[in-house]
């Protein structure tokens, strides 16, 4: 059920709850949605996320484990740096799934080490914007 769109209609069927509840899990932020139009629909993924229900096993997307060393940063662009990808980390964009983001700095070399491991998709975006913030801070 993971890649099916759903209504709210649908989900409040699935979760046995009116359609009203829905509504509320939604406006709370518990339930992520999005709207189209004048109605809310619902990732099939994220209703599983949110009523607990497992990923079925074999069907978890690839894992991908990134390191980049961001060379002659000082250490005020390492912290900028740092703070926008953690935020970009936890933001709702990421949603295949967990992402951590590591960062470290070394001062003697002034060097920033960066370590992502998330799927493939949030991988490869987080490293986009690491790497426009490498062009934007040379």
């Amino acid at each position: 059920m993971s890649d099916r769109v759903l209504t709210v209609e649908a989900v409040a069927g699935r979760l046995q709850v009116h359609p009203r509840t829905v509504l509320r899990f939604i406006r709370d932020g518990r339930l992520r949605a999005t709207r189209i139009g004048k109605s809310w629909r619902i990732l099939g993924s994220d209703l599983d996320a949110f009523s607990g229900i497992a990923a079925r096993p074999g069907r978890d997307p690839p894992r991908v484990t990134a390191i980049a060393d961001l060379a002659s940063i000082s250490v005020e662009v390492a912290q900028r740096i740092a703070t926008a990808l953690q935020a970009a980390a936890l933001s709702t964009a990421a949603r295949d799934g967990p992402v951590r983001l590591d960062t470290a700095y070394d001062p003697e070399r002034s060097l920033l080490k960066v370590i992502i491991v998330g799927d493939i998709r949030d991988t490869a975006a987080l490293l986009q914007m690491l790497d426009g913030f490498a062009g934007a801070f040379r």
